[in-house]
């Protein structure tokens, strides 16, 4: 099975506020578009990356690229 390639990132948009994407890329790496994305901003880091994580892993499960 074939995946589209996917990068998982977190930013920081406020300070303490942490939000994942999940972003569809081309063959070089670089973003095309915003696939999915955390509902709310986790308190850190950390749990916005393992909820980044798990949504990363649903996705390539399902197959998803549909936009957010």
């Amino acid at each position: 099975m074939t995946h589209q390639p996917l990068k998982l990132i977190v930013e920081e948009p406020q300070p303490g506020a942490f939000v994942w994407k999940l972003q569809q890329t081309d063959a070089n790496g670089q973003p095309m578009r915003t696939v999915r994305e955390g509902e709310s901003p986790a308190d850190s880091y950390e749990v916005a990356l393992a909820s980044g994580t798990r949504a990363l892993q649903a996705a390539l499960r399902e197959g998803e690229t549909s936009p957010a």
